[in-house]
């Protein structure tokens, strides 16, 4: 059996992810409202240390609004409708806004001599300029809120760092690049889904489909897309990316496991998966008008997805191409030789390894 040697993960490489968009939004919000500070206070005498001061709280804010912008009500809002959940983003949006203006305010107004004990109600309207100045902060934060919650659903819809491609025009004009392919299903799926019924087996494709790609982020694979119960992830191709696609295969074998017994309390069935891996040159592009997306396309494409498909004929879960096998340096006792076989659509015959792992 293969044995994948990894340093034990504190953090999932989900939470990874959403912490290091949580510093990132913090970070933004921080300078932009610095830059904002700085011509708004540019020549008043303590000009340095209500920046200071102001930049100080702005980072706490920003990290904690960030936090609930990402973490927050993530859970909360799982099972309702979409305008439930507008309505009680719109009111997080409104109230994080009012909350970060005024803390950021009274800063001020204490730095700037205006805090004297006063009650904030006669702090912030005894002067004619002071509603106006509030409530143009607190819309200046709700716009900032906005444009990043924009910026983090468009972000949601890709897989990690293909947005940024996207912005960056990197693969606006078509590329080749070298990669490692890899086709996951749902074995048996068809009768799976007679047995559930469409609504029960919608749930347990999405719980299945969420034990894989769990493993996958750990792993930093890019999803490249999901069709029905398949996924398909890729990697650029090399030694440390191939181990990573194996510990990707490892790691999702022992998410289903964890979760087996869910499984069969709610549906009688702990679900099994088939994995084609192969590597070599894909074409990769913009594609759409309406709907953009990138698209991979390339011989290496349709004998990773006829790999996948073998493994029923063989009768195997893993199954691998030769180019894969000398890519990741496996050794006979964890790639099993099963000969050369004609897949669909391919004039020559592809050699078949099955994983030991």
């Amino acid at each position: 059996m293969l044995k994948l040697s990894s340093e034990k993960k504190w953090l999932s490489g989900l939470f990874r992810l959403r912490f290091t968009r949580v510093i990132y939004i913090a970070l933004c919000w921080s300078f932009i409202d610095l830059i904002v500070s700085f011509f708004y206070y540019y020549g008043h005498p303590q000009m340095h240390e209500i920046i200071a001061i102001r930049f100080g709280i702005a980072l706490v804010l920003s990290v904690l609004f960030g936090y609930i912008f990402i973490f927050g009500y993530r859970n909360f809002l799982t099972g309702h409708s979409l305008a439930f959940g507008l309505i009680i983003k719109a009111l997080l949006l409104v109230i994080g806004a009012v909350s970060i203006t005024l803390l950021i305010f009274t800063v001020e107004s204490f730095f700037l001599n205006e805090y004297k004990n006063a009650e904030l109600e006669t702090l912030f309207f005894n002067d004619q300029k002071r509603p106006w100045l509030f409530f143009k902060r607190t819309l200046y934060w709700i716009i900032v809120f906005l444009a990043t919650k924009l910026f983090s659903e468009i972000n949601d819809k890709y897989s990690p760092g293909v947005f940024f491609d996207f912005l960056r025009g990197k693969y606006r004009q078509a590329k080749n690049e070298d990669r490692i392919i890899m086709f996951i299903d749902l074995k048996d799926s068809t009768p799976i889904a007679e047995k559930l019924g469409h609504e029960d087996y919608f749930g347990f494709i999405r719980e299945f489909i969420k034990m894989i790609s769990l493993s996958i982020i750990d792993h930093k694979g890019l999803i490249y897309q999901y069709v029905g119960d398949e996924i398909v992830v890729s990697w650029l191709t090399s030694k440390n990316n191939c181990n990573k696609a194996l510990a990707t295969v490892v790691d999702a074998r022992k998410n289903i496991q964890k979760r087996s017994e869910w499984f069969r309390r709610k549906y009688d069935i702990v679900p099994e998966f088939r994995v084609g891996i192969h590597t070599g040159d894909v074409t990769i592009g913009e594609i759409g008008i309406v709907k953009k997306d990138l698209a991979m396309s390339g011989d290496t494409m349709n004998t990773s997805a006829r790999i996948r498909s073998a493994c029923n004929e063989l009768n195997q879960k893993f199954l691998v191409s030769k180019e894969f096998v000398e890519c990741a340096g496996l050794q006979p006792m964890h790639a099993e030789h099963l000969g050369n076989f004609e897949l669909k659509g391919k004039s020559e015959h592809v050699a078949l390894y099955s994983l030991k792992i």
